[in-house]
């Protein structure tokens, strides 16, 4: 579906894929600091997922996602330079630096809420579905949510509520559970699901799912447009399950750049990749995937690509000046917006 895209498109979402990657790698080294403190989740290496479900959308659909939520929230157009600020829990922040890492959002755009609890997204999703349902229309809602987030109730209560009421509402499960930490490395199993096939869950609420390799971005495009078709002709929801992985820095507790910043021009390497990392470069980096696909297909040169991941690096390099000169909040708004 994406072939019949024209070139100023394909280069759009390519751009947002580095605007993701190379704003996740400035984290990283503003960590290393000591500019943040809090502990927080990367989205490098599950770009094309996000990036396509997003460009699915339009003006007026409503979104929640997890605590895993920078890529979204600029994958839908935010400024990342306020989205870093707020990390920095800076006043210039998205949300004035009261969310921070875990509740970065923005509801100009139409997010209504990142979580950092597992599963509390999908609650909320519905519940925005519902309301788009009263208000008539066609806009939809969207959860984006992991596997984790379906070892909690409310993902079923929330399914099931949803097909009841066929609210428009499409659940996409980033299922990154291959790279994931393992218990013996001083985590957590991924899952203790005994239903191992994601993708039979939603069939239990006669919801169409689609199941897909989320490093392929013209594969979850494609997927994710016929859902979202299916809940904006207010058929009922609809779910996808998107296979991704996670990037080798995300293996220890706290995300690190194993092989440094990523090198765009790995991307038309010819030489075979070598050391740890080199099934990473070579199968699984979806940057690198859909760098090869346009190249292939004529639809951009070596020199284009580097030109715009030299923009989106400059974006960044200024984003982070802005976050760091930004104040932080004075002493006396710590209990601002607390209620009870």
């Amino acid at each position: 579906m994406t072939q019949a895209w024209d070139k100023a498109r394909k280069l759009g979402v390519l751009e947002r894929m580095l605007v993701i990657r190379r704003f996740e790698e400035s984290l990283v080294h503003l960590f290393n600091e000591h500019a943040f403190m809090a502990h927080y989740h990367l989205y490098i290496g599950q770009e094309a997922t996000g990036v396509a479900v997003i460009e699915t959308l339009k003006a007026g659909d409503k979104l929640a996602t997890t605590h895993r939520n920078h890529g979204h929230v600029l994958a839908r157009g935010a400024d990342p330079a306020r989205a870093m600020a707020e990390i920095l829990t800076r006043t210039t922040g998205l949300c004035n630096g009261f969310g921070g890492t875990l509740h970065l959002t923005d509801p100009d755009i139409g997010f209504i809420h990142t979580s950092s609890i597992v599963g509390g997204c999908i609650g909320l999703a519905t519940g925005a579905a519902f309301a788009l349902k009263n208000e008539g229309g066609d806009n939809v809602s969207v959860a984006f949510f992991g596997d984790g987030s379906l070892e909690e109730g409310i993902s079923y209560e929330s399914m099931n509520f949803a097909a009841l009421w066929s609210l428009p509402i499409v659940y996409i499960c980033e299922n990154n559970s291959k790279g994931a930490l393992g218990s013996v490395k001083g985590g957590f199993p991924t899952s203790v699901s005994a239903v191992k096939d994601i993708k039979r869950m939603p069939h239990l609420f006669d919801m169409p799912c689609e199941e897909v390799d989320g490093r392929d971005l013209d594969a979850v495009f494609a997927a994710t447009s016929r859902l979202v078709d299916h809940a904006r002709r207010r058929k009922g929801p609809a779910f996808l399950h998107a296979v991704t992985d996670r990037f080798a820095g995300s293996k220890p507790l706290w995300p690190e750049l194993p092989a440094g910043d990523t090198d765009i021009a790995m991307a038309w390497q010819t030489t075979p990749f070598t050391g740890e990392h080199a099934d990473w470069y070579q199968n699984h980096d979806p940057i690198f995937l859909y760098v090869r696909k346009l190249m292939a297909a004529g639809d951009i040169t070596r020199n284009e690509v580097t030109a715009l991941d030299r923009k989106v690096s400059e974006q960044m390099a200024a984003a982070r000046k802005f976050a760091l000169e930004s104040p932080l909040p004075p002493a006396e708004t710590a209990l601002d917006h607390v209620f009870g």
